[in-house]
């Protein structure tokens, strides 16, 4: 069952995860432990070089089933919850592949979390996106908007709901593109192959310095950079990335 609600096809270095919980992909605590199984995996097999994450039928994520919130009253049952849910997200953020979130229709609460998470942002025209938790009586996911959205706009969707239509996020240059149903998967598995054709341990440090410089002063973030590329100079790969383009033919690379 757990492999069904989020499915894994990889095909040509590029994983397609699927969330697969009708009729709305809500979140419970299984489909979160199959997400952060499904991402672990990922990071170790050598035949995946990059990720894209969408969801089955109209809706991306509706966010969390409100179905299966923690029992108040057993002791550690909040912290449980919660920790599984922070690594829900984490487990794609720290993946150590590119994520690519194709979003095809409504990503709201925690289901825009999974969107902040992934690393390059597509989405359908029906999608839209939306915090909605303020509306049952809650507050999340502030630190997920942040990341996204400016100061206004994030504090809007966090103080009423309002959901951003996806040709809105576009026009403000937060996804990359806005297609159709159909061309969605398609436009993703493009820049996926782009990717995917990148020499696997370059890429591989690559999103750890995109997610590291995200934390760090400039002095530091650029020292760290640089590390990165003198160990990458005496890979195998660099050297038959020089080759290659002295030689006017594409590279092949092994990852070492």
């Amino acid at each position: 069952m757990s492999a069904d609600i989020v499915s894994l096809e990889v095909s040509d270095y590029v994983a397609l995860v699927t969330l697969n919980r009708p009729p709305v992909n809500a979140l419970n605590r299984a489909m979160r432990e199959r997400i952060v199984s499904v991402f672990d995996e990922i990071s170790e097999r050598s035949d995946v070089r990059v990720a894209i994450l969408t969801g089955a039928g109209k809706v991306f994520c509706s966010g969390a089933d409100l179905k299966d919130r923690p029992d108040a009253t057993q002791l550690g049952a909040f912290h449980s919850h919660n920790r599984i849910t922070r690594e829900t997200g984490n487990c794609i953020r720290e993946c150590g592949k590119p994520v690519i979130a194709a979003i095809n229709g409504a990503a709201l609460g925690a289901g825009v979390g999974l969107m902040a998470s992934c690393d390059i942002f597509y989405a359908s025209e029906e999608a839209v996106f939306g915090m909605p938790e303020i509306n049952v009586g809650l507050a999340g996911g502030a630190a997920m908007l942040n990341t996204l959205f400016g100061r206004s706009l994030m504090r809007r969707m966090f103080f009423t709901g309002y959901r951003v239509p996806a040709a809105e996020l576009y026009r403000l240059g937060i996804i990359e593109a806005c297609t159709s149903s159909e061309n969605l998967i398609p436009e993703a598995m493009k820049i996926a192959k782009e990717i995917a054709a990148k020499s696997p341990i370059a890429m591989e440090y690559a999103k750890q310095a995109a997610n590291m410089v995200e934390l760090m002063p400039p002095r530091d973030a650029y020292r760290f950079e640089q590390n990165i590329t003198m160990a990458l100079s005496k890979t195998d790969d660099a050297k038959e990335a020089r080759q290659a383009f002295l030689e006017k033919r594409a590279p092949v690379f092994k990852g070492r």
